[in-house]
């Protein structure tokens, strides 16, 4: 079979051929690669010349290329433009690669020669990437096992390729329930509240869908938010409302709670086999924070002042629900129906004031121009690669002299496809291996407001950071200038990993970089300056209630994966337990968090979630040198893309933030731009 996996990245500007790859590529393809990937191995270990850096540590570094090109690939698809078929191999595929990947990680002669070039280091003189890339590597064979005892390493496979299997299904299982559940409507009463934009959308989905006037509203956040912000029907918000909060949690085949229990199982049973007592233990070995402890203790500083200042929100939300004789106490159906309200007469600031100025095309060329005036790159427009889905755009990446930096795929609407929420991904990764620049090929996945038959698609306020925040994410795939591909872009740590894309929101609320692109989508007129300042003004309302959900989130996480024993009580009686001491609103039987958390239970941030608020604190501290020196501050930005963004994962992460900010990270930051601590 002529199989255009196995020379993925030979089109125009090596790029990817999507029209030309089919489903039944991918097995054989898979296979091929590993074979390959076999005989890699076998070289290594074959070699009778003392293992050192070059023919062992880089060699193993090398290994392995194809198969990680043809994943990559599967694997975003699925994530991105995924179909039963493909939900079916996915689970055939995972078994194979996860079989391939204890097989070599635990393989004894190939552990040999990769520890004998470790210990082999005071008699090779290697730079700072190298000497990281060595340390990785072992540490990477320890942390898989390959110091236990044969049983124990069978006992690892099994626990591997079990978790590989259902931390799938928990992800198929949330997409399904999702796309399960929809209200229709045929009273335009019940929408009652809504702008007319939404309105139109509403009745664009049950037109999609072969219903005549009538109205669709799902759980896509693009439908699923504004209806909470906006519709005055109390019962269809409580309705959507459990319904979203019950995904994964329903009695049908996508129910995830036993499933959830068995993932926390199996890797508290994986650590322990390693070595250590709980997951969290064994995760936060690679973290900055290195322990539960000092997780704990910025949730306590945060939460000792937030929780108080929560309750006076809250407060607050409910005091306006009192004046529109509305429910008291106020459910959490109800909390951004009137926050919204409160949002608006505190700061006379709305969504549908603000979305005019947000039309799509324009927010992401006021990303692309941000990044031009930070970093000297240009994004330009191109259609002579392929797409996976016609509503992916295409750009290539420029460096100010007209070189190719990378390739840029952007993919924003929702679609049944497509699982929910934003991420940003690599489909090939940055080297520069026999003396070529390899640049890589990064792509952003949305799920963002769709153009109606009457108006462009144009971003709420949340929209337009999501979209600078995963662009942030983008550039440090983008200006990635390592060595080694396997430290390169984003592959840093995982509570480090978040400060490019939280750091980059930042400019959003501000107004020199809001002059690039805020322009209304009818007239051209550029954003007033009235309507920046109730941005800036709004940028902290109920911050500390979203401090609090964050911590409690974060709890959450650790609640599942910092024990020693899974509990035996009901999934939804264990968030109750272990919230309670962040918890704001009377907790629900009829809803459950744990059972569609699928950051922590299909994504990567298991005993994880705490990163996005320790990256915050980095952020915050970040953006500081920023104001200090001027948002676009050549000098500064370059400090960061040096330091940060172009060197990924070559050095600690400590270490690298300290030579671009010239001193430890301030958590004093986080607390004063989230309005919880008076400025000095």
């Amino acid at each position: 079979m002529n199989n255009p996996l196995l020379n993925p990245f030979s089109g125009a500007n090596s790029s990817i051929p999507f029209d030309q790859i089919k489903l039944e590529h991918f097995k054989p393809a898979i296979e091929k690669a590993i074979h390959i990937a076999k005989e890699e191995v076998e070289k290594i270990k074959l070699n009778n010349d003392e293992s050192s850096f070059s023919n062992t540590i880089e060699a193993f570094e090398r290994g392995g290329e194809l198969i990680n090109s043809i994943a990559g690939i599967f694997f975003n698809l699925n994530s991105a433009n995924t179909n039963s078929d493909m939900q079916v191999l996915a689970q055939d595929l995972s078994a194979m690669l996860t079989e391939h990947s204890n097989d070599i990680m635990l393989d004894e002669a190939l552990f040999n020669k990769i520890k004998a070039a470790y210990n082999n280091s005071e008699k090779e003189i290697l730079n700072t990437e190298q000497a990281y890339l060595r340390e990785k590597i072992y540490k990477s064979f320890i942390r898989n096992g390959a110091n236990l005892t044969e049983s124990k390493k069978d006992e690892l496979k099994l626990i591997t390729n079990k978790l590989a299997s259902i931390q799938l299904k928990f992800g198929e299982n949330v997409l399904n329930d999702t796309n399960n559940f929809e209200i229709l409507i045929d009273d335009i009463a019940q929408l009652d509240g809504l702008p007319a934009s939404e309105i139109e959308a509403a009745k664009m989905l049950a037109e999609g869908k072969g219903h005549t006037d009538k109205w669709i509203v799902n759980l896509d956040f693009p439908s699923y938010l504004p209806f909470m912000k906006f519709a005055k029907d109390r019962n269809l918000r409580k309705k959507l409302y459990h319904a979203y909060g019950a995904r994964g949690f329903n009695t049908n085949d996508f129910n995830n709670e036993s499933i959830l229990k068995e993932i926390a199982e199996l890797r508290k049973t994986k650590a322990n086999i390693l070595g250590y007592k709980t997951y969290a233990d064994f995760v936060l070995e690679e973290r900055m924070a290195k322990s539960v402890d000092k997780i704990q203790s910025l949730w306590d500083e945060l939460v000792e002042i937030a929780y108080p200042k929560a309750l006076e929100e809250v407060a607050e939300v409910q005091s306006i629900a009192d004046e529109l004789e509305g429910p008291n106490p106020i459910k959490p159906w109800d909390f951004s129906y009137y926050s919204e309200i409160l949002r608006n007469r505190k700061f006379n600031i709305s969504d549908e004031l603000l979305k005019p100025y947000f039309k799509l095309e324009n927010v992401i060329d006021g990303a692309f121009q941000t990044a031009e005036k930070l970093f000297d790159i240009k994004f330009k427009a191109i259609d002579n690669i392929d797409k996976y889905h016609k509503e992916v755009l295409t750009y290539e990446v420029v460096n100010s002299k007209n070189e190719h930096i990378a390739l840029f795929y952007a993919d924003f609407f929702p679609r049944e496809s497509k699982r929910g929420g934003a991420w940003m991904t690599s489909y090939r990764g940055q080297n520069k291996y026999d003396n070529k620049n390899q640049r890589p090929i990064i792509s952003i996945v949305c799920n963002f407001t769709k153009p109606t038959t009457t108006a462009p698609s144009l971003l709420t306020f949340g929209e337009v950071t999501t979209l600078f925040h995963e662009f942030g994410h983008a550039l440090h795939g983008i200006l990635s200038d390592g060595y080694y591909e396997s430290l390169s872009g984003t592959s840093v740590f995982w509570d480090f990993v978040e400060l490019p894309s939280q750091l980059m929101e930042n400019w959003c609320y501000e107004p020199e970089c809001l002059n690039l692109f805020a322009k209304h989508y009818e007239t051209s007129e550029l954003i007033p300056l009235e309507l920046i300042e109730k941005i800036k003004a709004s940028m902290n309302f109920l911050s500390a209630y979203q401090t609090v959900r964050q911590v409690s989130l974060g709890q959450l996480d650790m609640a599942w994966h910092n024990i020693q024993e899974i509990p035996t009580m009901s999934v939804v009686d264990y968030e109750k337990e272990s919230g309670a001491k962040t918890r704001i609103f009377e907790s629900s039987s009829e809803v459950c968090t744990s059972t569609a958390f699928s950051h922590i239970f299909a994504g990567g941030y298991a005993a994880g979630y705490y990163s996005y608020k320790w990256a915050e604190v980095l952020e915050a501290d970040a953006f500081e040198l920023f104001q200090e020196k001027g948002i676009f501050n050549k000098e500064v930005a370059k400090r960061y893309r040096e330091n940060i963004l172009s060197k990924g994962g070559t050095a600690n992460p400590s270490s690298l933030y300290l030579k671009f900010r010239g001193k430890e990270p301030d958590s004093k930051a986080l607390l004063k731009k989230s309005g919880l601590l008076l400025q000095n």
